[in-house]
């Protein structure tokens, strides 16, 4: 028989280790190919990771709360054929399959994306720094838990005394945090509640859903902790939340939030749409929305106006040769998610469909590759869509824009003729963009938002695709 060494996949260029949450198969089970054998947590997705052979399970290297860094051989899985050992040459970025408690969202709820997990140290730092390399107990620290523990305030020694879940009893992400948190509480007065005949604080577990196939997708999450204080129920914020959380704080402390709103005159593309729509599909078996149309009309005004496209890095303009869209997609859970088109202004219409689709479909059952949720330039949130008419939406760090459209609807409205002004029924919308008010000022932002409005009014009616 002959072993299988499976590694920890490449989950993104920025994605250097990863956590070991759960293992669904444990030693001695078979395995078939494409099976979910563990599933792992980074901080910019979460992940399944599948078997790329069929065997045995024989051996796993980390435990549950682990951190394994990409390459590292995870499990050994043994299979038919001569030989004693298989091993891959490197890590492959295998399909994984993003667990949506865990992922990063924009609007909203997209993670830094050109951020590095480990922050800067400055130079005054140096000193703390290096008292955390001589630990006298000896004790590994991985590069995340010292800057999170230095930005805490936490010292070496108080370090030391934390305990560890990890392999040789490391001390984890996750264990620190829950000792940062544990200390907060206890340094927080805790709130007098009224006593009453039935116990004040009761902790109620929610069991974890099956991930069983439903009519609708169900997102899998751990089971949340509820208690109740009097009458009102409190609910502990998974994961996924305290992501979107931080990120809107960070993006309303990083930038100087301005908005700018345009309403649009969109007869010309609504009847166009109504037109083209059967034998598009009919054709390339793909229904076409609105939705790309706004990110081509989106692409155009970038390529005019490529100052929008930029990012910041302290007191420099980081001016993005790529136009990569994001566009924000609701998950049955509630919360969003952006999947990335990359080179957006490279798709015809037809690509632009069938990536738009593509990716809101896999985004809904959880199936996005990590890479596909990074590198975004640009975003756009459709609030049309749950039938807002405009928006002032958080830009998504480390971008400086995001285009909100809303609700297309029916209106009266002046039209202009050879004969004179007329009033006439027509189909109008609002844009709202948001923008860094640092480095785009309003008439940069008021002519880019007007911009995409004069491509979607301008609408060649008689367009083919």
């Amino acid at each position: 028989m002959a072993q299988y060494k499976l590694l920890l996949p490449k989950m993104g260029e920025s994605v250097a280790e990863a956590t070991v949450i759960k293992w669904e198969k444990n030693p001695g089970d078979n395995i078939e190919i494409d099976d979910i054998v563990l599933e792992v947590a980074t901080d910019k997705v979460d992940s399944e990771v599948p078997s790329p052979v069929k065997g045995k399970l024989v051996q796993q290297f980390f435990a549950e709360n682990d951190v394994a860094q990409v390459g590292d051989v995870i499990a050994i899985i043994e299979i038919e054929g001569a030989g004693e050992e298989i091993q891959q040459d490197e890590p492959q970025e295998q399909e994984s399959v993003p667990v949506t408690e865990n992922s990063v969202v924009a609007e909203e709820s997209i993670i830094k994306e050109e951020e590095e997990e480990i922050p800067f140290i400055p130079a005054d730092a140096e000193k703390e720094e290096q008292s955390f390399q001589n630990s006298e107990s000896g004790r590994f620290y991985s590069p995340l838990v010292k800057s999170i523990a230095q930005e805490e305030g936490l010292d070496l020694a108080e370090l030391d005394k934390i305990q560890g879940t990890g392999a040789d009893n490391r001390v984890t992400k996750n264990d620190l945090l829950n000792y940062i948190a544990e200390k907060t509480q206890k340094q927080t007065p805790q709130p007098v509640v009224e006593s009453k005949p039935q116990p004040t604080v009761e902790e109620i577990q929610i069991p974890v859903q099956p991930k069983a196939v439903q009519e609708e997708p169900v997102v899998s999450k751990p089971a949340a902790k509820v208690s109740y204080s009097g009458h009102d129920e409190i609910i502990e914020m998974d994961r996924m939340r305290k992501l979107i959380a931080d990120h809107m704080i960070n993006s309303k402390q990083t930038s100087a939030h301005v908005c700018s709103f345009v309403e649009a005159d969109v007869t010309n593309l609504v009847q166009w749409r109504n037109k083209v729509k059967d034998a598009f599909e009919k054709r390339e078996n793909e229904k076409i929305t609105f939705t790309p149309i706004f990110i081509e009309a989106v692409a155009k005004a970038i390529k005019d106006m490529p100052m929008i496209n930029i990012s910041v890095n302290g007191s420099q303009i980081i001016k993005k040769k790529d136009i990569n869209i994001g566009m924000a997609t609701a998950l049955p859970s509630g919360n969003l998610i952006v999947p990335v088109i990359k080179n957006a202004d490279q798709l015809n219409m037809v690509g632009l469909t069938k990536a738009v689709n593509d990716l809101a479909a896999r985004a809904r059952v959880n199936k996005l590759q990590p890479d596909e949720i990074q590198g975004g330039t640009f975003t756009i949130t459709n609030i049309g869509g749950f039938g807002n008419i405009m928006g002032t939406p958080i830009i998504n760090q480390p971008q400086v824009a995001i285009l909100a459209v809303g609700v297309i609807k029916k209106k009266p409205a002046v039209i202009e003729t050879e004969h004179g002004d007329m009033i006439g029924i027509r189909h109008m919308m609002y844009l709202s963009l948001s923008y860094d008010h640092r480095v785009v000022d309003g008439a940069l932002g008021g002519m880019f938002v007007k911009k995409v409005a004069d491509y979607l009014e301008q609408w060649d009616s008689n367009r083919e695709i």
